[in-house]
């Protein structure tokens, strides 16, 4: 965002408007904590703003404050549509792609004749907000949402519901603060987070220690499917619809898996290949070390991206045609992978 369009959007604030918040397909911890972090700060402006997730989330981020109040796309359609149709401003949050939305929601947001604002740290953004704020730098959507609420001035009206949301996300997309993202500001932002009531302790809590017992079964199972390709410095997990049926699967129970495989000894690239027979699509999660880039491996062979270090996609093919193509791709990176 060029920073003289700040006195632009606050011009579009000043006065109370119809606004629509929308997080990206699948939401995760950065997604909900950047939208419900800004829909509390705008309601501080009583503006009538509103949150409509494309889906549902795990229910790990459910204790968020405000979620009670966010919509679902997918099955609350007709009211969300209204609400898009109605808005004066959407913002778009940790993605850039209307795609990224899924098609049904994508459509919606085709259609609108909103004011777009985008908020968003992932690479290569679509040109379709008027105002656009994109960092690939930027540690998380959260870490960008507090710099756009302080370059409007405001971060002293930051409170315990905007630092908490705030928090999580930043944590999350973090790694817990281990990523390469995670700079000395980003640890300033956690620092003035604490200051205005984000209680770490009981968030990490909240987010972390909500394990059951049939998702440490399905990492068990996972960890058991997990195969090395050490030539190539690559490691890989499978779980097909089977295996996580057997286990009782709930959105959300993958999460932080492929990051095991990422941890092995000499490992530099890790994957995950998750069957869905209810999208028809093998999901796909990438994860690396150093320089190898995700993003445009995934660009290129798996219809994704994302960042340099994280990124998804997917595959139209069964899970073994799936694998085969993964690993015959493999030796066309071998010295990117060797570094």
């Amino acid at each position: 965002m060029i920073t003289n369009q700040i006195p632009e959007i606050k011009a579009l604030l000043s006065t109370p408007k119809n606004i629509v918040i929308v997080p990206h397909r699948n939401p995760d911890g950065d997604a909900m904590g950047s939208t419900l972090a800004l829909c509390h700060y705008l309601k501080l402006y009583n503006h009538n703003a509103v949150i409509i997730a494309p889906n549902d989330y795990p229910d790990f981020l459910k204790w968020l404050p405000g979620d009670d109040s966010v919509l679902k796309f997918e099955t609350q359609q007709q009211e969300s549509n209204k609400l898009i149709n109605a808005a004066e401003l959407i913002f778009t949050l940790d993605f850039n792609a209307f795609h990224r939305a899924g098609n049904l929601m994508a459509e919606a947001l085709e259609k609108a004749t909103a004011t777009m604002i985008m908020i968003d740290h992932h690479q290569q953004p679509d040109n379709y907000a008027k105002y656009t704020y994109s960092d690939v730098s930027m540690s998380s959507t959260c870490e960008m949402v507090y710099n756009f609420i302080e370059m409007l001035g405001d971060a002293e009206k930051i409170n315990a519901d905007i630092a908490t949301c705030l928090y999580v996300g930043i944590m999350t997309d973090t790694g817990s603060f281990r990523f390469p993202a995670t700079t000395s500001r980003t640890h300033e932002v956690i620092g003035s987070l604490i200051a205005k009531g984000a209680d770490n302790s009981q968030i990490h809590n909240n987010t972390f220690d909500t394990n059951s017992y049939s998702r440490l079964q399905l990492l068990g199972r996972a960890l058991q499917n997990l195969k090395v390709i050490p030539e190539l410095r690559t490691a890989y997990i499978t779980l097909s619809q089977a295996e996580l049926d057997e286990f009782n699967f709930k959105k959300g129970d993958t999460e932080g898996f492929v990051n095991y495989a990422l941890s092995l000894k000499g490992i530099i690239f890790a994957a995950i290949f998750i069957e869905s027979h209810q999208d028809k699509i093998i999901k796909i999660s990438l994860r690396s070390k150093g320089e190898f880039s995700v993003n445009e491996f995934s660009r290129v062979h798996f219809h994704g991206g994302g960042h340099t270090n994280a990124a998804g996609g997917r595959s139209d093919d069964d899970m073994q045609t799936t694998i085969s193509k993964f690993i015959s791709i493999l030796p066309q990176y071998k010295n990117d992978l060797a570094q």
